[in-house]
């Protein structure tokens, strides 16, 4: 018996080896030069092994392709501007705002920009694509399920769509209609007063020749058709596959901003990061830390992927259709972003010559528009004959003949050196601070703020971006274009805000305002920025003297204390409110402890609360002219406002303000009440706070299909004002999907997170695995040497040249 009892104890062993063992696949790569070995590790993750530079972004860019096809032929039509084709007449305005956009220098010297072997890296990393897509002709049975559902197959790549701009977080001229329309409403100086630039109240008087000039919405309609996140609608599936009553349309499906806002946006999708120095750590050794906030979405925005070959050893994120990577850390430092929120764009408003709408005034004589003529396939009707006009200062947007106005905006990311992310590409070599910083000096799109740790001991950080000199107006409204409104060329990058090794000991930012006092360059000023809560609570923390390993950093990325709550909660103490739950509510929050827990009855209270305060506010705030266009009040000005009540908030200020506080606490539990019922225990804030993460189908699909490819709904914590932000609705769209916590004295004890999955196929189990582990606030190991890589991994993948 004991013989036997051995024998299956062996037995036993062998098969629990097997299952370990990582199966094999080889394939045959036209283009490839040298054998690449690729290692996919428990969490999806690709470690990329190649002989030379050319193989590995040639590898880099074929896995990705085997992972996240879709989402890549979804990029290469937004960037060629040929939605239209597949999608039929609504996609139009997209394809023409995307090649209205499109950078038309010279490709050699733009790809070079990013990295001094940019042009032959770009190529390799296209070549490889193509040559996945070459596969998936031979074996269609790898396309992916939204290929068949669409009638589509991918098409080539070229070096050009990888540079495209629509994909950066770009900023301001959506605010600039918005802004001089509120100004027309009630002056400048009450706008200058309801929002909260900084460092100071700019000047906002509108030109008086823009005062018959029309500004509502169609003036930026072709901008924001490119700008806008793509959705589908049933009519463009097969019918087997489409949501025949149409229950949830493009329009009102959740899927986030449309498009990204700076006034907005940055309060919901703002970003953290930061660096600690090795006083701080028990090691010694200084951390990172970055989750960058965007829009939640099925697949992410991001990947993980390793590229290790001679001159190259790194790890991180990125987005998928670029090489590289964005975030993350090689064998000498580590280093993550946040957005700066710098202002790259201005809308120019033109006199048009009555007689020729194609010529527009500058100075004391009329300027042709240039004039690019193309043809855009439309699916279902006769090819589109577009006109794409130019001006000096950039694309014309809209014409309006009737007032002979044309509008154009003028984008610094048109210039050269501006695709997103892509200067990466230098930063992934980075040996040190010096190297480091250097390498910033070429990202100028979007405006981040960049932090560096290394394995010398050096934290750092460097503000990066393309920011205009404007010396005689602030960039927030739209100007003439007839030459009395210039740039005066860019600030030297590196002259924006940085530092290196930081007295206190640690660097961090939440797109929080960030220049110096008396910082010497007024003219290249910006004025919109976050709310400073997420980032006062990390410096709280990390000010607070406790060392800091990777569990301790775990930890602060899925803060959810609420700065807010903390101000705003004494606001009810001594309030007489109606005996039952509005008093109950009351006594709940005076004893709560501030945190957006999801099991926390007072958080949801307080979320409901904090919404009607800021909705009441609006209305005693904002005069109802200037509503349609102010439809964000600064939740620190709110604070400050509610605090210090002033006579908008009637004859007795304080009387006022109390009677707002406690009608919105009333109105706040009548609310929960209705959803949720009677019962406070039934409160939580996870039975209203959740996240379901859609797939840029979801509003098409049949029911069942959308179950498939949408991801969720778990509960979650936190709010659009924690560390951890999870949005400001129900469901959390946007927040951290891309966590990193990177540590230089021991590379493998490095975590992160990319919420749902590393994997863009619903059939793949690395479409959701990732998104259980965000949901609760975990993490995976990010392993960086080839024996812990080793040890993890589920499959080799062994790219063979083909034979010639």
């Amino acid at each position: 018996m004991r013989t036997l009892r051995c024998a299956a104890l062996v037995i036993t062993f062998a098969a629990l080896a097997a299952a370990q063992s990582p199966s094999t696949l080889t394939l045959r790569a036209p283009g490839l030069e040298k054998p690449v070995t690729i290692l996919r590790d428990h969490w999806g993750i690709p470690h990329i092994y190649a002989q030379n530079e050319h193989d590995l972004f040639f590898a880099q860019g074929y896995n990705i392709a085997s992972d996240r096809l879709f989402q890549l032929e979804l990029w290469r039509r937004q960037a060629t501007g040929t939605l239209a084709a597949v999608l039929g007449p609504r996609a139009l305005p997209r394809d023409i705002g995307n090649r209205l956009f499109q950078y038309r220098g010279d490709l050699t010297a733009e790809l070079n920009w990013y990295h001094p072997h940019g042009a032959a890296i770009v190529q390799a990393f296209v070549d490889g694509i193509n040559a996945y897509i070459a596969r998936t002709q031979r074996h269609p049975e790898l396309l992916t399920p939204e290929f068949k559902m669409l009638g589509l197959q991918p098409g080539r790549w070229t070096p050009a769509v990888v540079i495209a701009r629509f994909n950066g977080l770009l900023g301001n001229v959506t605010s600039e209609i918005n802004i001089a329309q509120a100004v027309r409403a009630i002056g400048p100086s009450r706008v200058a007063e309801l929002e909260d630039f900084q460092p100071a109240p700019p000047k906002l008087t509108l030109d008086p020749a823009l005062a018959d000039a029309p500004l509502g919405p169609q003036v930026l309609a072709l901008y924001n058709a490119f700008r806008r996140p793509l959705r589908f609608t049933p009519d463009e599936l097969l019918p087997a596959d489409r949501d025949q009553a149409a229950a949830l349309t493009a329009e009102a499906a959740p899927l986030g901003p449309t498009p990204f806002d700076l006034s907005r946006d940055l309060q919901e999708i703002g970003s953290n990061n930061w660096v600690v120095s090795g006083r701080l750590t028990p090691s010694g050794f200084p951390l990172m830390a970055n989750d960058p906030h965007r829009v939640q979405e099925a697949p992410s925005l991001r990947y993980w992927v390793q590229l290790v070959a001679p001159g190259w050893d790194v790890i991180g994120g990125g987005e998928p259709a670029l090489p590289g990577v964005s975030i993350g850390h090689n064998q000498y430092g580590a280093w993550g972003l946040t957005i700066f929120g710098g202002d790259e764009e201005d809308l120019y408003v033109y006199d048009t010559n009555p007689a020729n709408p194609l010529q527009y005034k500058y100075g004391n004589g009329w300027e042709a528009m240039r004039v690019v003529h193309t043809t855009i396939a439309v699916k279902g009707q006769a090819p589109a004959q577009v006109e794409l006009k130019y001006t000096r200062h950039g694309p014309v947007v809209y014409q309006d003949p009737a007032h002979h106005k044309a509008y154009a905006v003028r984008a610094a990311w048109l210039d050269i050196g501006s695709a997103p992310y892509l200067a990466s590409l230098r930063m992934d070599q980075a040996r040190n601070w010096q190297q480091f910083r250097a390498a910033c000096a070429f990202s100028r799109v979007p405006s981040e703020n960049m932090v560096w740790a290394d394995v010398h001991g050096d934290i750092g950080y460097q503000a990066v971006g393309e920011t205009p000199l404007r010396p005689n107006w602030s960039g927030l409204v739209p100007v003439p274009g007839d030459g009395r409104y210039e740039w005066k060329g860019y600030l030297p990058p590196l002259d924006l805000p940085h530092t290196l090794n930081p007295p206190q000991g640690f660097f961090n930012t939440s797109n929080n305002f960030l220049l110096p006092p008396h910082w010497p360059y007024p003219e290249a000023l910006h004025y919109q920025w976050a709310d400073a809560f997420r980032a006062r609570r990390v410096a709280e923390v990390l000010g607070s003297g406790q060392r800091f390993t990777v569990a301790a950093t775990e930890r602060l990325q899925d803060d959810y204390l609420s700065l807010p709550a903390r101000e705003l909660v004494p606001l009810l103490r001594g309030l007489s409110l109606p005996a039952g739950l509005a008093r109950q509510a009351q006594a709940r929050l005076l004893a709560w402890n501030d945190v957006m827990d999801q099991h926390s009855v007072a958080a949801n209270i307080y979320e409901n609360w904090q919404r009607r305060l800021l909705a009441n506010l609006r209305q005693v705030l904002v005069p109802p002219a200037a509503r349609p266009y102010i439809g964000y009040l600064s939740l620190e000005r709110s604070v400050a406002w509610l605090n210090a009540p002033d006579g908008r908030f009637g004859p007795d200020p304080l009387a006022g303000r109390d009677a707002l506080v406690a009608r919105s606490l009333q109105q706040a539990v009548a609310d929960l009440s209705r959803r949720l019922g009677p019962d406070p225990a039934r409160w939580p804030l996870g039975a209203t706070h959740h996240a379901t993460i859609y797939s840029p189908l979801s509003p098409a699909l049949a029911p069942a299909l959308r179950a498939r490819f949408n991801v969720g709904h778990l509960p979650r914590s936190g709010d659009a004002y924690t560390i951890d932000a999870t949005g400001g609705g129900d469901n959390q769209t946007a927040g951290g999907s891309f966590k990193i916590i990177a540590d230089t004295g021991d590379w493998d004890s490095s975590v992160g997170i990319n919420n749902p999955g590393q994997s863009g196929d619903v059939n793949s189990p690395h479409y959701r695995d990732l998104y259980p582990l965000w949901a609760r606030g975990k993490y995976f190991p990010i392993f960086f040497s080839r024996r812990e890589v080793n040890s993890v991994t589920e499959q080799k993948i062994l790219l063979q040249p083909a034979p010639h």
